[in-house]
């Protein structure tokens, strides 16, 4: 489920993090198109960078890890596939 602030709490924020368990850690930055505190070019805009995590009996595994996150390693990703 991706709204959790409807999701019981047992069975989501409270669930345990077992083996097998997968989740995705969403940081994100996003500007008001009206907020006047930050250049005008960067108004309306917002990026959010998202992983994806397995829970392993050691610890975890980032599923998405091989993706790049940077905009020259995305630039380089999207030309390779589809060319540019």
């Amino acid at each position: 489920m991706h709204d959790c602030a409807h999701s019981d709490y047992d069975t989501y924020q409270g669930a345990a993090l077992v083996p097998g368990v997968v989740m995705t850690v969403e940081p994100g930055l996003y500007f008001h198109a009206h907020d006047e505190t930050v250049p005008p070019e960067l108004r309306g805009v917002g990026v959010r960078l998202e992983d994806d995590l397995l829970v392993t009996a050691d610890g975890a595994e980032v599923l998405s890890g091989a993706l790049p996150i940077d905009a020259a390693g995305v630039e380089e990703w999207t030309k390779e596939r589809i060319g540019g």
